[in-house]
């Protein structure tokens, strides 16, 4: 069997995700599981990750599956800002957005108190967002016009899937079930997303990765470390 193919499973389908023809066949099927509280593994920029609906049920399903410590929210995979509504943008939020989106960048934005589920909002009020540069789930977010959650598709402790049939392992090793697999083929090791509080002035990094301090400061200037 080759890297990254997946055996059928009856609690768990898995869909070609690997061209534009594929994403358009499968995108009905995509929607009408996210919009009915299901969870989907699907690929990004960097790895494969988990994602559901912001709706009660479905988020705590994910939390459960990924057996998720209730003070650490869940970062959002967006298409573009106007999909959050709520979030609190400064200009120099604004313009890391503009220069580094879509792409591995991800934003801790200050966000009004009752926008968002307690799962995706940390205790200081901030949460975190990311337009990933991915063709389909960019296809996918466009369509549904909301954000999804986005966490690595791994077991806690273990190194992110970075095919559709590493997701599939860690989602089956994790108990879950009527999980929907979005097959986007291997993708490349990349470091993972750089993540700036951008609810303070200067913007703090919080981790770096693809994006760099040079970087940064380049489109903004100060920039606070760690």
């Amino acid at each position: 069997m080759k890297a990254g193919t997946l055996q059928p499973r009856p609690d768990m389908d898995t869909l070609p995700f690997r061209n534009a023809e594929d994403v358009e066949r499968a995108l009905p099927r995509v929607l009408d599981h996210l919009r009915a509280g299901g969870v989907v593994a699907y690929p990004t920029e960097t790895v494969y990750g988990l994602g559901c609906a912001l709706e009660s049920d479905a988020l705590a399903r994910l939390s459960a599956l990924k057996h998720r410590d209730p003070r650490k929210p869940f970062l959002l995979l967006i298409a573009e800002p106007g999909h959050a509504p709520g979030l609190e943008w400064t200009p120099l939020a604004r313009r890391l957005a503009e220069t580094f989106w879509p792409g591995p960048l991800t934003l801790a934005l200050a966000s009004e108190a009752d926008a968002f589920p307690p799962e995706v909002r940390s205790a200081d009020g901030t949460v975190a967002v990311r337009a990933t540069s991915h063709p389909g789930m960019r296809r996918v977010l466009q369509a549904l016009g909301a954000p999804i959650t986005s966490t690595s598709a791994n077991e806690p402790g273990q190194a992110a899937a970075l095919d559709a049939g590493g997701a599939a392992r860690a989602v089956e090793r994790l108990g879950g079930t009527g999980i929907l697999i979005l097959d986007g083929g291997p993708l490349p090791p990349t470091p993972s997303s750089t993540v700036v509080d951008a609810s303070r002035v200067p913007p703090r990094v919080v981790r770096e990765g693809a994006v760099s301090l040079t970087a940064l400061r380049t489109a903004i200037g100060e920039v606070d470390e760690g």
